[in-house]
């Protein structure tokens, strides 16, 4: 698939964030809540596509979480409970770079948690998503999957780069050693959190520009509001797709 020609890509972003401001005046005015989460690959593009939705929207209303590490007392806490507070309240979009999946990834992964413990997570988040969804909280799920080609250049380039050294991390570094063991995790969380209510999406982000675009555009396609106005593409925009098993990448 040929790339998108930087001007296009400009272009497109543009219309699409007035789509998405139009969308916010909407969501204010309706006291709307919206959580949008944002999991995958280390080195992803989650916080690109993240920069791109919230550029132009209005920061009052607008709120995007990364939590850090846990502290003793919220590991000692409910695995949810450092999450409530970062839930939207009427009026508000937030946008969770990472979530409480963490514990079906890294934490799995790296074995912050046990066996069990990730076990249990799985059953408890269909039910905790169902009780957000029933509180009116729209949820929308999005997993960033890159090839390990991909994945293993944007590391060094984190590495190399000066600009880019804060967004490298002691898990990063080991990302790749990990690889089969995060596409089983990634396998796993999907298959068992995948419902009618609060569903995967599933982006190939290995091109940043589709990506982004494609997103913002799902997203709007996801999120009702009057006078939605979507441009245009000439180019096709296949990044986002709703999950399969089926039809995963072995990536």
């Amino acid at each position: 698939m040929q790339p998108i020609h930087h001007k296009e890509y400009k272009a497109l972003l543009r219309q699409l964030q007035i789509q998405l401001v139009a969308l916010q005046r909407h969501l204010i005015s309706h006291d709307r809540k919206v959580l949008i989460i944002f999991e995958g690959r280390d080195a992803a593009g989650k916080d690109g596509v993240i920069k791109r939705i919230a550029e132009h929207l209005s920061p009052r209303e607008t709120r995007v979480i990364a939590l850090g590490k846990p502290s003793d007392r919220e590991q000692a806490s409910w695995h949810f409970q450092r999450y409530v507070a970062c839930l939207p309240s009427g009026q508000e979009i937030v946008l969770m770079n990472r979530s409480w999946y963490n514990r079906a990834g890294v934490e799995k992964v790296m074995g912050f948690c046990s066996p069990q413990e990730a076990e249990d997570f799985l059953s408890a988040t269909v039910i905790f998503e169902k009780m957000l969804s029933n509180a009116g909280i729209e949820i929308v799920k999005y997993y960033l999957d890159i090839s390990e080609e991909e994945q293993r250049m944007r590391l060094e380039s984190r590495r190399t780069d000066p600009l880019k050294h804060w967004k490298l991390s002691p898990i990063d570094a080991v990302a790749l050693d990990h690889w089969e063991d995060y596409s089983r995790a990634r396998d796993e969380m999907l298959a068992a959190t995948d419902t009618d209510d609060t569903p995967w999406y599933i982006v190939d982000a290995d091109d940043k520009r589709r990506a982004r675009l494609s997103v913002i555009y799902h997203l709007m396609e996801q999120l009702a509001f009057p006078g939605k106005n979507l441009p245009a593409m000439d180019t096709p925009f296949s990044a986002v797709r709703r999950y399969s098993a089926q039809q995963l990448a072995s990536k």
